[in-house]
């Protein structure tokens, strides 16, 4: 005398519904019946059952198991495989939980790399310089931005870039013209410190038209048109000879 269903679910330690499953996307054979119609599991119904519950613990998706012959021999290519992507999992979020350890002690936007420039510093910036450094992070190349990291370790200590930060977008022609006075010495001043910043494609796959485009739509999109007018009239003040 068999098991009936729910019998061989309890004895492998399943449900009902899985033991259906597995005959529905063929894993499992159907047993014989009873002559009542009922099914009669047999002790091969248990052993496999019982494999593909191990199987899948391991990690492997029923259509794999589905490959696999039902054989005594253990699919040995097959646990490779998955211990060789269990490995690379292990990496990923060993580096994943030291990335977030040092976000818990130092607390800076996750958009940025890990350690890209002071929490201090990070803090303070206004939200548009802090998504513009995060589309910098994705178009420039890593000499350069760790040039723009080493940059913005320091803290900004010029008041210039505050009264450009809260520039409101009516903002007068004297006013403009005002600011961008003043912040052409400070940013010629960055510059000269930190001769690596820039905006070029080097060490990137991207052409020197697409990072320029993608940093002009970043330009537009955060800042307002008396701060974009400001911006022109600095480099173009940048490009004249130092008073």
């Amino acid at each position: 005398m068999g098991w009936s269903t729910r019998e061989i679910a309890q004895l492998a330690g399943t449900t009902l519904r899985a033991v259906r499953h597995y005959h529905d996307i063929g894993l499992l054979t159907e047993p014989p019946r009873r002559t009542n119609g009922y099914k009669q599991y047999g002790v091969a119904h248990l052993v496999r059952i019982l494999r593909i519950r191990r199987l899948t613990e391991l990690g492997f998706s029923l259509s794999q198991i589905a490959t696999m012959q039902d054989t005594d021999e253990q699919p040995v290519e097959a646990l490779r495989a998955l211990d060789a992507e269990l490995a690379a999992t292990i990496e990923r979020l060993q580096r994943a939980r030291l990335e977030l350890g040092v976000i818990l002690r130092q607390p800076a936007p996750a958009e940025l790399p890990s350690g890209f420039a002071a929490p201090g510093v990070v803090s303070t910036m206004p939200p548009a310089d802090r998504s513009f450094i995060v589309v910098l992070t994705r178009v420039l190349g890593t000499d350069t931005m760790r040039a723009w990291a080493d940059m913005l370790r320091k803290p900004v200590t010029d008041p210039v870039a505050g009264r450009f930060d809260t520039l409101p977008a009516d903002a007068d022609e004297p006013t403009r013209a005002a600011v961008a006075r003043d912040l052409a010495p400070y940013v010629r001043t960055l510059l000269a410190e930190n001769p690596g910043v820039g905006i070029t494609n080097a060490g990137t796959r991207y052409s020197a038209r697409y990072v320029q485009q993608a940093v002009s739509k970043a330009l537009e999109e955060l800042y307002n048109p008396a701060q974009l007018d400001v911006l022109r009239r600095t480099h173009r003040l940048l490009s004249e000879p130092p008073d």
